[in-house]
């Protein structure tokens, strides 16, 4: 059974589709690239798989249900903006992600933030975005989920970063799971996708596995993706 599923999802903010009756089935156990440029509808989707926003029309699965807190117990959610409070020390963060979620591995977060010489007792307010960044990340990827959904975790931070959070996902993630990277940066994360969903003006251009791309297509990720945006934008 997938562990996320879409069925003619479309989202509209007023008179602006987001999303268009999208058809989409991600298993366990993958890793996929949501790919698109800004505006294309990959945050909306993210949104609606962590039932922060409601389907205007359609259906979104998260482990064969509907989102809700109950599925929210399988799901890890990494927002693209930094969602924690600033006034709070690393422990008061563990000790909140510790009560809220049971499947929070506190002693794997307390090694990754050990590795960056991330005390215990410094505040948030006090690091680099960049910084902050990771945390946030290793938060997330501390929860022995079903489903990691990662919104733009490499946006804005510098190359170095991104390679440190690229390799926290993939060293980190219950292999079991699905992870859902949603990224405008192709070329920086195609080498860790199994597969990858091209969302193209809140509709899904294409849905295929990397493998198949490369051999079928003889292009990169990136470079299809050129392609087919090119294509539709004509």
């Amino acid at each position: 059974m997938p562990i996320l599923e879409c069925n003619k999802l479309t989202k509209t903010y007023g008179g602006v589709t987001a999303l268009d009756h999208i058809d989409l089935a991600i298993d366990p156990g993958r890793i996929v690239g949501l790919l698109g440029p800004n505006g294309s509808g990959k945050t909306t989707l993210i949104k609606l798989a962590a039932g922060l926003l409601q389907p205007t029309e359609g259906q979104i699965l998260i482990d064969g249900k509907a989102p809700s807190p109950q599925t929210n117990a399988v799901l890890s959610y990494l927002p693209e903006r930094i969602a924690l409070s600033q006034w709070m020390k690393v422990t008061q963060v563990l000790d909140f992600f510790c009560d809220f979620y049971k499947d929070f591995d506190r002693q794997a977060a307390e090694q990754m933030l050990a590795q960056l010489h991330i005390a215990p007792n410094q505040v948030l307010k006090q690091m680099s975005k960049g910084t902050k960044e990771k945390v946030q990340l290793i938060l997330a990827m501390s929860r022995k989920a079903k489903l990691y959904l990662l919104d733009e975790p490499i946006g804005g931070v510098d190359p170095a970063t991104r390679d440190y959070i690229l390799h926290t996902i993939l060293t980190n993630y219950n292999p079991d799971a699905a992870v859902v990277i949603s990224t405008h940066l192709i070329g920086d994360v195609e080498q860790v996708l199994d597969e990858v969903v091209f969302l193209i003006r809140g509709q899904s251009a294409l849905h295929d596995s990397c493998e198949n791309i490369r051999e079928q297509q003889g292009k990169s990720i990136d470079g299809l993706f050129r392609e087919v945006f090119k294509c539709w934008e004509n």
